[in-house]
């Protein structure tokens, strides 16, 4: 694929001339701005030496899967579900109907009669497989939740599956050579190692000289989903980029990575950040605004590939990069964020002095039930979690705690979390400017951390407060600050 030497640079990859470049759900649901903007769009980059990696349009997975945000049941929790023995597979139908409605949308003619036969197979396949499950789970041998995890994966593939051969498909009625490169494993004999699996599916092909469209999930030994769940078509996109030795990896998003959320900053106050690196990629990830998955930040860092981030719908804008050996050369703050369901669980006990066992025990508890730690605070005798999750989990965390300690006094405060970030945050008075800015604002802080190694610094408010506090934190920090400056500047490859 890549050099006559092929296997020696999946082994000991090096840089290449290809970029490999992942465009997310909603980019992909305007399927005409990615194929003018991106595949069409010269300005943009030719369309030889690019590998794509696409996610499912929009709302697709929620539909196989669950509602990433409600939980509304999709055919996946339907099929878990056994109080509803059929709904799965009248779920399933409303489905099919969805991924036709976009067929019809994209195509027409023997274009569109391809694009059916491709989806209606997948999701034959899928009922014939998930039937034939419960058929055999309903001898005592057989457990379904033995193969849950596998039925799940099978499901999310088919997103990613139809949404790649789709694109395939506009591709080639431009007249564009395009290959469909799928890496779902549909019914192959056994998973392969993901590096291996990546290196066989690409083995073969020559992105000089076409333009390679692969599925964002891969099936593999380590079965992703366990580890990253809706996360994977990052990681495959991160893979790819490392295995086939990228000179570059590029994310299409519908936004650019800015100054802050320009809903709450206003469009014209924030800006794009130009350029930055995997130290603040990783803290906004912590916050649940994710430029990139951690895990797949840390294959691309490790490869030592730059990662850009791009807006789908300006496609003449550099967007940023993000790089492992950048420091702003000036201290200044880069990003304000936060998140706003936020749980602070507070817990006081004088037999806490001197020990660590609160901490550890407390943290594990946390592990099993698998909440999201953001924070922790301590001091002589209590110690404060600030933690994200559904409030069933949060409540039985009090009360396995309050169970453990009958001498603690456990609290539950709703809060919010408010972050200035960048990769050099070492900037004289920021304290003193941060809190002056939210009592300018009324906003009282609840508590405040920063670290040594000065890359965030967190603002605990009150969750009614937290749209207040990224305005009067942006103002403050960086439209007074930065504007204009050194973080403005749009780095070309």
């Amino acid at each position: 694929m890549l050099s006559p030497n092929h296997d020696a640079d999946l082994k000991h990859p090096r840089k290449m001339s290809h970029t490999v470049e992942k465009i997310g759900g909603t980019s992909m649901s305007q399927y005409q701005d990615v194929l003018n903007n991106i595949w069409l769009n010269e300005k943009n980059g030719s369309i030889s030496n690019r590998i794509f990696v696409v996610s499912a349009y929009a709302g697709i997975t929620d539909l196989l899967l669950e509602h990433k945000k409600t939980g509304e049941a999709g055919v996946y929790s339907c099929f878990i579900d056994g109080e509803k023995e059929d709904a799965w597979l009248d779920m399933l139908g409303k489905l099919e109907t969805r991924l036709l409605e976009i067929n019809k949308d994209m195509f027409s003619g023997h274009y569109l009669s391809q694009a059916n036969q491709f989806i209606r197979q997948r999701i034959a396949d899928a009922q014939t497989c998930m039937t034939s499950l419960h058929s055999l789970c309903s001898y005592g041998h057989f457990q379904l939740q033995q193969h849950l995890a596998t039925v799940r994966e099978m499901l999310a593939s088919i997103g990613e599956a139809h949404s790649a051969f789709n694109s395939t498909l506009l591709l080639k009625s431009r007249d564009i050579n395009a290959r469909f490169v799928d890496l779902t494993g549909w019914k192959t004999s056994e998973p392969l190692p993901m590096d291996e699996m990546i290196k066989q599916a690409f083995e073969g092909f020559d992105p000089s000289k076409q333009l390679l469209i692969a599925t964002g999930y891969t099936h593999c030994q380590e079965q992703l989903m366990k580890t990253f769940d809706r996360g994977y078509s990052e990681m495959t996109f991160a893979k790819i980029a490392a295995v086939t030795g990228a000179r570059e990896a590029i994310i299409h998003k519908e936004y650019h990575l800015s100054s802050a959320d320009p809903k709450l900053a206003g469009k014209d106050n924030v800006i794009p950040i130009g350029m930055t690196n995997f130290d603040v990629a990783d803290k906004l990830s912590n916050l649940g605004m994710e430029a990139i998955h951690p895990k797949a930040a840390q294959e691309i860092r490790k490869s030592g590939i730059k990662l850009r981030i791009k807006n789908t719908f300006e496609p003449e804008h550099l967007g940023t990069i993000i790089d492992q050996n950048y420091c702003n050369p000036r201290p200044c703050v880069e990003i304000i964020a936060g998140r706003k369901d936020i749980a602070a669980i507070e817990i006081f006990d004088q037999e806490m002095l001197g020990s660590i066992e609160h901490d550890l025990q407390i943290s594990r508890l946390i592990q099993e039930l698998k909440l999201q730690l953001v924070n922790k605070e301590s001091d002589a005798n209590s110690i404060t979690f600030y933690l994200t999750g559904s409030r069933k989990k949060i409540n039985r965390l009090v009360r396995l705690t309050e169970q453990k300690y009958p001498t603690a006094e456990v609290a539950i405060h709703k809060a919010a979390m408010v972050s200035a970030i960048g990769s050099d945050l070492k900037v004289k008075g920021i304290l003193a400017k941060t809190v002056s800015a939210l009592s300018d604002a009324d906003i009282n802080v609840m508590a405040l951390h920063q670290t040594i190694r000065q890359v965030e610094m967190q603002c605990i408010v009150a969750e009614s407060d937290y749209e207040n506090a990224i305005r009067a934190l942006h103002k403050t920090l960086v439209e007074n600050e930065n504007h204009g400056s050194v973080i403005r500047r749009y780095v070309a490859a």
